[in-house]
């Protein structure tokens, strides 16, 4: 792929991806017009990399174009293979800065990029160019430096690739940590560190492989990464600081794994004792604990890996000095993992019994110091942790899973019990009160259809809530008729008492009846209400006191003698009209 043309300019942004499009679209009838549409895309991506494409995911958009096109889809094997060889010759940083996008994308799509780049010394080819590179093209070294990540934890490198690595490259790299120290989120740090990390995995499996196949040749291959920081690990503490940060943060598994696989290298190796500073130990014993107990039950590897890094941890480093970090919480970890006192779980694994009483076995954990179990903990033998380090070696998670957590899930199961709990009531309350009418009673019937039917469709947005109805208003209490229980009849008009008083006195002296016989008892009984007018309105159950007091007597007889001796000369009443009694 040397001979690149573009049979069209490009002079602006919406021009390039014109072309772009044009490449990827043209037709491809044989092997020679594939291998120059090939040519044609690398070398407008490589031309428009620093022209138009200054973001990473610019460059990660034209890669995923060419997966996308008709060309990848027909030819996916034959296009992998060219790219591949593309970066085992091409020199120019242009054109490997695309090549090595496109490697990166794909081997993450499909892991097995990443297996045929090993298989064909890729490896190799990345420890020269990350070398070369490193001072000339910052974004080209970055994206090497996480391309030999991500290839070198899917798959296995040959000894002789490994054997290739020597000193004065580890030692770059650390020195590369120790440059960027000022800031730990940079992306760069942590893709340096990731490839260290990555490194120490490979060199342990390399060593562990003749105890797990003995038919594999022994060769002996040194752990480069353990041997600079068994050397110069003073110089080299911005490294031990952020794995710590970097564990803190993981929730990915194989991420975490392989920390653990480095920090339990430099806990057992004696050169490496005291490689962390006693608050950076602390910190990492404060993420163990978090992390052991936040762990569900079926996260027996990552558990068990975490136990073997803690024991070698306490007894080894600065924390088995007086005066101990946290006993309490190490002894009450102990015990839950013991699974003391819980009897609503299953007992742990013998495995984890056995790492939890190499724990507890750390004379400092002890409560009697003069009273240790059986195999007091020490120093591993060199046999006992060959035997560890193949074990740990050996453990592997698919890249990509996240860790589960404890809490998280019982805070998954609660909020879907109360979502569960919420669409029932919300189906009772869409049903309304009950009621004996028949379409009441299938409703409420199928109340309980209706909550199964929301379990069944999953977490979907429920239905609002219908209007609220408005009782009717209640009428106001009847005033009763009676008054101290004796009944009120509606009362008449109101008549002036003075013409009332006339009245009787006119109608008296003509029938001859006494004024005075009209305040009898029997009279008041049967007296009758007189109107304005002079009718009679009816009988009067109950007589209305006068407003104005009754004359004296004397005054009254008088007025009798009067009316005797002087006739009145008022009006009377007209004939037919009824006298009052």
């Amino acid at each position: 792929m040397a001979d690149l043309e573009v049979t069209e300019p490009v002079e602006n942004e919406q021009q390039f991806w014109h072309a772009l499009n044009s490449i990827l679209s043209a037709p491809c009838p044989t092997p020679e017009s594939l291998d120059d549409v090939l040519r044609s895309w690398l070398e407008l991506v490589a031309t428009g990399r620093d022209r138009y494409l200054d973001d990473e995911d610019d460059i990660a958009t034209c890669s995923q174009q060419l997966r996308l096109s008709s060309i990848f889809r027909q030819n996916a094997d034959y296009v992998r293979t060219q790219i591949i060889y593309s970066l085992l010759q091409e020199d120019e940083y242009g054109p490997l800065h695309v090549i090595s996008n496109f490697l990166l994308l794909d081997g993450r799509a499909e892991e097995e990029t990443f297996r045929r780049m090993v298989n064909e010394g890729c490896f190799l080819r990345l420890l020269e160019l990350i070398k070369s590179c490193g001072a000339h093209d910052g974004r080209l070294h970055r994206l090497l430096l996480e391309l030999m990540y991500e290839m070198s934890r899917i798959e296995k490198l040959p000894h002789q690739d490994l054997a290739q690595v020597e000193d004065e490259f580890v030692i770059y790299l650390f020195q590369l940590i120790e440059a960027f120290s000022d800031d730990v989120d940079d992306p760069y740090h942590y893709a340096v560190i990731r490839v260290l990390l990555v490194m120490n995995e490979q060199y342990m499996v390399a060593s562990a492989s003749g105890a797990v196949d003995p038919t594999a040749p022994v060769t002996h291959i040194t752990n480069r990464v353990v041997k600079v920081l068994s050397l110069h690990g003073p110089s080299f503490r911005t490294f031990g600081e952020n794995i710590i940060l970097l564990l803190n943060r993981a929730t990915e598994t194989s991420l975490q794994l392989i920390i653990l696989k480095l920090l339990y290298l430099l806990f057992t190796t004696k050169a490496t004792y005291e490689y962390f500073y006693t608050n950076d130990l602390r910190v990492l014993l404060d993420v163990i604990i978090r992390n052991l107990l936040d762990l569900p039950v079926e996260m027996n590897t990552l558990r068990h890996t975490y136990l073997r890094v803690l024991a070698p941890l306490l007894s080894h480093t600065q924390l088995s000095q007086p005066p101990h970090y946290k006993r309490d919480q190490i002894l009450s970890l102990l015990e839950i993992l013991r699974g003391s006192g819980s009897a609503h779980f299953l007992p742990p694994e013998p495995t984890t019994l056995r790492l939890v009483e190499r724990v507890a076995n750390i004379p400092w954990l002890v409560d009697d110091e003069g009273v240790l179990s059986s195999v007091p903990m020490k120093s591993l033998t060199q046999a006992q942790n060959g035997s560890t380090v193949s074990v740990i070696a050996n453990v592997h998670e698919k890249p990509g899973i996240e860790t589960p957590s404890r809490k998280s899930n019982l805070a998954r199961e609660l909020r879907h019990e109360q979502e569960d709990a919420e669409d029932a009531v919300r189906s009772i309350i869409a049903v309304g009160p009950a009621s004996d009418t028949p379409e009441t009673t299938t409703s409420n019937l199928s109340v309980s259809s209706t909550t199964e039917g929301h379990k069944a469709a999953g977490r979907r947005k429920p239905s609002p809530p219908p209007a609220r109805r408005l009782r009717a208003q209640k009428s106001l209490p009847i005033v009763p008729k009676h008054r101290h229980g004796v009944p009120v009849s509606p009362q008449p008009p109101h008549t002036p008492t003075r013409m009332i008083e006339n009245s009787t006195f006119a109608q008296g002296d003509k029938h001859g009846v006494a004024a005075a016989s009209s305040s009898s008892p029997t009279a008041a009984s049967a007296a009758e209400a007189v109107s304005g007018d002079g009718k009679v309105s009816g009988p009067v159950a109950k007589k209305q006191p006068p407003k104005l007091p009754p004359p004296r007597r004397g005054k009254l007889r008088a007025v009798n003698s009067l009316s005797t001796l002087h006739p009145v000369t008022e009006s009377l009443p007209q004939t037919g009209s009824t006298p009052v009694a």
